[in-house]
C-alpha cells in the first residue's frame, strides 16, 4: 500500500508541476506589464519591453539567466546582455568571448545586442573587489544609451556567492538609492535559493511559484533543452561538474526575481 501511495503522491506532483508550468504561459505577460507598467492590456507578446541582462562572466547568461532570456525572446521582447569581463581568469579571454557570442545566439540574443567589458579594474576573479562605483557608472551610461525599461542581474548573495557577481547588484542597487536610474526602467534582482533547493531541478518548481516574486520565468523540456545547447557553447567551463549542475540546478528550469527598491540606502563606495 505505501508503494502505491507513493507513486500516487510522485503523480500528484509531476502533474501540478505541468499545471503550474501552463498556468505561467499565461500569466508571464501580466507579471511583465506589472513590473514594467508599459503593456497594455491586449498585448499579445511583450515587443515594447527592452531588457539588459547584467552578468559578470562568459556563462552567466545561461548558467543562471537561461529561463528568463528564453522566455523574454520567444515574447519577442527586446533582449540586450551586458557582460562585464571577458573571463580571463585562466588567460582564455579571447576563446570565451567567443563563446559567449555563441551561446547567446542559441539563447535567441544577436550579436549587435551583446556588450563585453575588458577593463583591467574588473578581471575575473572571485578574490578582486570590483569598484561599486565604476561598476555603476559602466551600467547607468548602458542603460542610457539603449533606454531599457527592464535590468536583471543578480541579487546580493550572486547565486554562487562570487564577489564579481554581488558587485554587480551593490552597483545596481547603488543607482537605484541616488536616483541615477531613469523613472521608466524598473531593476530586478534574481533571487538566490538555498542549496537544496539549487539542486532538485525542475521539482523545486512548486516552491518558486508558492513564494512571493515580482517575476518568475519557467521553461520547460523545450526550453531546457535550449538551455542546455547555450551552456555546452562554453567549452573551456566544461569540468565535471558542470555538467552536475547542468542535470541538477534549477536555475536551467526557473529564475525568479525581486524589485531592487528605488529609495536612501547607505551603500559605502570604493
Amino acid at each position: 500500500m505505501s508503494i502505491y501511495l507513493a507513486v500516487f503522491i510522485l503523480l500528484s506532483y509531476l502533474i501540478w508541476i505541468k499545471c503550474i508550468f501552463y498556468r505561467h504561459r499565461r500569466t508571464l505577460l501580466k507579471s511583465l506589464k506589472h513590473v514594467t507598467n508599459i503593456l497594455s492590456s491586449g498585448e499579445p507578446n511583450c515587443a515594447d519591453v527592452t531588457a539588459l541582462i547584467v552578468t559578470a562572466h562568459p556563462d552567466d547568461e545561461c548558467m543562471f539567466f537561461a529561463p528568463t532570456v528564453i522566455r523574454l525572446v520567444e515574447l519577442k521582447a527586446s533582449v540586450h546582455l551586458l557582460c562585464l569581463s571577458e573571463g580571463n581568469y585562466y588567460n582564455q579571454g579571447a576563446q570565451r568571448k567567443q563563446e559567449l557570442l555563441d551561446s547567446c545566439a542559441v539563447l535567441g540574443i544577436p550579436a549587435s545586442r551583446i556588450t563585453i567589458i575588458d577593463h583591467k579594474k574588473l578581471p575575473d576573479d572571485p578574490k578582486s573587489e570590483w569598484s561599486v562605483s565604476l561598476v555603476s557608472s559602466v551600467i547607468v551610461k548602458h542603460i542610457r544609451a539603449h533606454s531599457f525599461n527592464m535590468v536583471l542581474t543578480f541579487d546580493g548573495r550572486g547565486v554562487s556567492g562570487h564577489a564579481n557577481h554581488t558587485a554587480i547588484y551593490k552597483a545596481v542597487s547603488h543607482l537605484a538609492s541616488t536616483g541615477q536610474v531613469p523613472n521608466d526602467c524598473c531593476l530586478l534582482s534574481l533571487v538566490t535559493v538555498g542549496l537544496l533547493r539549487k539542486y532538485i531541478s525542475f521539482l523545486e518548481l512548486p516552491l518558486s511559484w508558492l513564494l512571493p516574486s515580482c517575476l518568475c520565468c519557467i521553461i520547460g523540456s523545450k526550453g531546457y533543452r535550449q538551455a542546455k545547447a547555450a551552456m555546452l557553447c562554453h567549452r573551456t567551463q566544461l569540468l565535471w561538474f558542470r555538467y552536475l549542475y547542468i542535470t541538477f540546478s534549477r536555475y536551467m528550469y526557473i529564475n525568479t526575481f525581486q524589485v531592487i527598491p528605488q529609495g536612501p540606502k547607505n551603500l559605502k563606495i570604493y
